[in-house]
């Protein structure tokens, strides 16, 4: 899966992490054009997830 489909399947599936991963906010999950990994790495802080494991995720979502 390229960068832009995950982008576009990422937004479909911010209400499903934020069921996951109670502690992630609206501005954790906050996605600004050219930033996903910015963002990505957010959500890593918060997970203990990888940044591959995160976008893993994201996919099967």
């Amino acid at each position: 899966m390229n960068l832009d489909q995950l982008e576009g399947k990422f937004n479909e599936a911010k209400g499903k992490l934020k069921q996951k991963y109670a502690k992630l906010t609206d501005d954790d999950l906050k996605y600004s054009e050219g930033k996903f990994d910015e963002m990505l790495g957010k959500l890593q802080e918060k997970t203990g997830q990888t940044k591959e494991q995160l976008k893993e995720e994201i996919d099967k979502l």
